[in-house]
Order: C-alpha cells, then structure tokens, then sequence
C-alpha cells in the first residue's frame, strides 16, 4: 500500500472549531488539546489529538510523523494537555522501541475508534483492523505522554 500521508482539505477548519469548543469547557470524546512551544518562534501552538491508555501508559500517535505538531513535540519535549477545562503539564517523549510502537498501533482502532478514519484517510490503513495498524507502526510517530503530580496532589 501506497501512504500518501495528505492531509483533508477541512483539517485546519475542523481544528480550529476544536480547539475552541475545548476553550469553552467543552469535552468532545477522546479528544484533548496538545499546546506545545513552536520550534522556531516558541509561541504556543494547539493541536487536537486523542491520546490513547496501553498497559497504564498514556500515548499520542502521530499519522503523519514530519507534521508540524509532531516536530515542535520533538523539538520541545513538553507541552500542555486539555480536555475541557482541565489542563495538565506533559512530557513528551518519543518511542523509538519497534515492540512497543506496534503494541500502541495495534491498540489504537478500540482505545480511538473516531481516528480510525483519519488514519484511513492518510492512507496507512485501509480499515479499522489491529493487524493494520500493527504494520503501520514504522510509518507514524508515537509519544508517550508522562505526567507529574501537581503541588496540591504531592501534599496530600
């Protein structure tokens, strides 16, 4: 299979919309808004993903690896997550190891369903089947998602 790795014309509209129904408080599914620095201006720049939980590890999968999101993730290695009106510090690290790439890929289609399409779209699946995806790990970009506790959660 051919990746052609297009993006949707309607993708930066849809994006925007996101991002600000999650400015309102708005949860939508899955999806949350990654702001990280960008890699040469270090303004804030938001993206919606739909991190995914494997073995109690939280992950973003990138369709298109050279995206902008994806570089100013590399360049950077932190950033913001929000989902409604929580927002949370992250540190974003990206998996380089071939077994847990393919075990995250392989996860995708049942933790985020809704994103089946959009990986369908690119071209690197032509369904929403685990194998697929398992076989497309090479071909995106996965981050694991690391958390730390907040002042008021270590003095409890």
């Amino acid at each position: 299979m051919t990746t052609t790795l297009r993006l949707p014309r309607w993708l930066p509209l849809a994006n925007r919309v996101v991002r600000v129904l999650n400015r309102l408080g708005l949860r939508l599914g899955t999806v949350h808004v990654l702001t990280v620095p960008g890699r040469r201006t270090g303004r804030p720049r938001s993206t919606p993903v739909s991190p995914l939980t494997l073995d109690g590890h939280r992950y973003l999968v990138a369709g298109v690896p050279d995206g902008d999101w994806a570089r100013n993730v590399r360049a950077a290695g932190r950033g913001e997550l929000s989902s409604g009106r929580h927002s949370e510090p992250v540190t974003l690290t990206e998996i380089n190891d071939a077994g847990q790439r393919r075990a995250v890929m392989r996860a995708f289609p049942a933790e985020v369903p809704n994103g089946v399409p959009f990986f369908v779209r690119l071209g690197l699946v032509t369904s929403g089947d685990p194998d697929e995806f398992e076989a497309a790990a090479a071909r995106v970009a996965i981050f694991e998602i690391i958390t730390f506790p907040t002042e008021s959660e270590l003095d409890h």
